[in-house]
């Protein structure tokens, strides 16, 4: 009967875990749907603004400018690692972490890192890595783009000032709910494209190419960040989803193969008790 008993608390204890998986699953589906549209809907605008700063940069007859910088040798890089501030998610930080591993593994430059979701760092921190120049996880409280254009002026001063060579951008790129992308994107400088986006006629610029190349640049740059925010919470969400749906199914099974068992047993102990109640009939009756 003790046997009983402990399937009988673990067909609870997976039940109840199974209750709190399947409600956790409904919850990210609600957030994802929010997080896709928002995704969905910048995507669009930062490709154009992308597009235009490409087709106006080209049309200068020097390329040269303080936020195209370039370097014969990199020397220091500075990685934003984009995590979440929540874990159940599957692999969704895992793999961030992989990505800046073999990065800092791979570069011959000093890399340092900035956290933006405590997890990726936590990790990161765990496995030896050093400590971040700075972290802003609270951003995931209230993501906004005027909340972003802070972080982004930071990283854009520091490479003014000649801290870094090169800053990138790692996070997980929205696809669809089961499927994230892990980016490695170029934040600065900014990438120079040739033989793309070249204009197709002459233009009149008000009020200048300079002046709209001044204005242009720190706001792409701001929507290239806000938007890797926003690709990583959808992809987030979805990842969530995704592993609550395969952990209530695996409850599921747990459960049912519990159930199982438990019959399996009681019938069995029905069985002995029977036997037990006619072998003492049978031996009063012999008596």
């Amino acid at each position: 009967m003790a046997n009983l008993k402990e399937l009988r608390s673990r067909i609870t204890t997976v039940g109840s875990t199974m209750q709190i998986t399947s409600a956790m699953k409904m919850v990210s589906a609600a957030k994802l749907k929010r997080a896709q549209d928002a995704i969905t809907e910048l995507r669009p605008y930062a490709q154009k603004l992308e597009e235009i700063l490409v087709n106006v940069s080209a049309t200068l007859d020097s390329s040269e400018g303080a936020f195209s910088r370039q370097t014969e040798k990199v020397q220091k890089v500075l990685l934003v690692v984009i995590s979440s501030n929540r874990g159940l998610c599957g692999a969704f930080n895992a793999n961030i972490v992989k990505r800046v591993m073999a990065y800092q593994k791979q570069s011959t430059a000093t890399v340092d890192t900035f956290f933006m979701g405590k997890k990726g760092g936590e990790i990161l921190l765990k496995r030896g890595s050093n400590e971040p120049i700075g972290e802003r996880n609270n951003i995931y409280d209230d993501l906004s783009y005027a909340n972003t254009t802070t972080v982004a002026e930071m990283l854009m001063e520091k490479f003014l000032a000649g801290d870094y060579d090169r800053i990138e951008l790692v996070y997980n790129r929205f696809v669809n709910a089961a499927t994230q992308q892990v980016q490695c994107e170029q934040f600065l400088p900014i990438r120079e494209v040739k033989g793309e986006g070249q204009s197709s006629g002459d233009y009149i610029y008000e009020p200048g190419k300079e002046e709209i190349l001044e204005d242009l640049i720190p706001k792409s740059l701001k929507t290239q960040l806000f938007k890797s925010l926003l690709d990583s919470q959808a992809s987030e969400h979805g990842a969530r989803m995704t592993a609550m749906h395969k952990a209530t199914d695996n409850a599921q099974d747990l459960k049912r193969a519990l159930s199982l068992e438990y019959n399996k047993a009681r019938q069995a102990a029905i069985t002995n008790e029977i036997l037990e109640i006619v072998g003492g009939a049978n031996a009063l009756a012999d008596s």
